[in-house]
């Protein structure tokens, strides 16, 4: 058992306390300002220290396409055809990337894996831990959500090809006959024959994963909301740059928003309208938010920063810490295991020298499971994550 002390506890759901918070058997045990520390248990006094969550990451390429690495040493995207909804992100990750322990020096435990862009319909994601040195130890929900892409990507990388889809026009076309297929299989009598991509379809019909639909342009975020409309799925919106023109028709339908990269220069013209002040107009209109990173696009480790700049911005303190949390735990249908501090849930847990909203502050030891994987020495200014071998 271990019993963390002394620290001022932000939970996330609640309000903040100075107390204590006991572990076993990986989950949270207890919490609060008068819990007694059982006899035997390992103590770690936190006097000074805030205590949070773990920070999630609900959109990154980590582990499929590594920082400086380009071309042939990137598995990010599989840009052979516009249609690629059975290939799945696990498949591709190292856990060896050095992003993962960038991620823990951040405060973050967990992470969703998507496939990249350059396709109407891209793949499978994964929502991982942080650390491990084998994928399936790591895996916290396979597959996550399917991927699929609006907007500038597709249509460039397929416009270059001379093939369908060089307009949005054609990815929306695209999409529309991948579920119209998916639906036509569906109706087949059982036993149907296995087929990959329509099997993967059929878990967004059945409303089993999410659509995470990366959009930028108003349009083009309305145009997910249409094919949603059209075929009955759960969507996400990932990216979002100019959602918050027509945030009210999010908020009243429900829709998600995974905001971000925010740390990143307008380099093309669907980004014309970023602003670190979007996060904050999104929730002020009552959309669900997420920060996101889209590592390598940020460094994994400024997650928190962008929250930080979001506040500075005009979002709420308190909302900037639930969308590097507890919403997209939600977003990932991981809210009962991570994303808040309570009883029975995960002990993913994060000791931070001061308020992790003040860019002074640091992730001193993250905890996965209760069990410690990154400590920063304060004397000799050095992280260290635990190994993964």
């Amino acid at each position: 058992m271990l019993a963390i002390t002394n620290a001022h506890v932000v939970p996330i759901e609640g309000e903040p306390f100075d107390g204590t918070v006991l572990v076993e058997g990986g989950k949270i045990l207890a919490l609060g300002a008068s819990v007694q520390v059982p006899e035997g248990a390992d103590v770690l006094d936190a006097t000074g220290q805030w205590l949070l969550p773990g920070f999630i990451d609900a959109h990154v390429h980590l582990g499929m396409h590594p920082e400086g690495e380009v071309g042939s040493t990137s598995d990010v995207n599989e840009m052979t055809d516009p249609v690629m909804a059975a290939v799945r992100a696990i498949d591709a990750v190292d856990p060896f990337d050095p992003g993962f322990d960038d991620a823990l020096a951040g405060g973050i435990t967990a992470v969703n894996v998507n496939p990249g862009s350059g396709n109407p319909i891209g793949g499978l994601a994964v929502a991982l831990h942080t650390h491990g040195r084998y994928i399936e130890e790591m895996v916290l929900r396979s597959p996550s959500g399917l991927k699929s892409a609006l907007g500038e990507n597709p249509k460039n990388v397929y416009g270059e090809k001379k093939k369908t889809p060089s307009t949005r026009l054609g990815t929306a076309l695209v999409i529309r006959q991948a579920f119209m297929a998916a639906q036509n299989w569906l109706a087949k009598p059982e036993p149907r024959p296995r087929d990959a991509q329509m099997e993967a379809l059929a878990m967004v019909l059945r409303r089993e994963i999410p659509w995470r639909q990366h959009c930028h342009r108003t349009d083009d975020v309305a145009t997910a909301l249409r094919l949603a409309d059209e075929f009955g799925y759960e969507l996400v919106i990932d990216h979002g740059t100019e959602a918050h023109v027509i945030a009210d028709v999010l908020a009243a339908r429900g829709v998600p928003v995974l905001i971000g990269p925010l740390f990143t220069t307008k380099s093309k013209p669907e980004l014309r309208g970023r602003s670190i002040a979007n996060p904050g107009k999104l929730a002020a209109a009552g959309v669900e938010i997420s920060i996101i990173t889209d590592h390598p696009v940020v460094p994994i480790n400024f997650l928190v920063h962008q929250a930080t700049f979001a506040v500075k911005e005009g979002l709420d303190r308190a909302t900037a810490l639930r969308a590097i949390t507890l919403n997209p735990a939600k977003v990932l249908g991981l809210a009962e295991r991570i994303g808040s501090l309570a009883v029975g849930k995960d002990a993913d847990l994060v000791l931070w020298s001061g308020d992790p909203l003040d860019v002074m502050q640091r992730a001193l030891k993250v905890f996965i499971g209760g069990k410690p994987v990154y400590t920063y020495d304060t004397v000799a200014r050095v992280g260290a994550a635990a190994s993964r071998g």
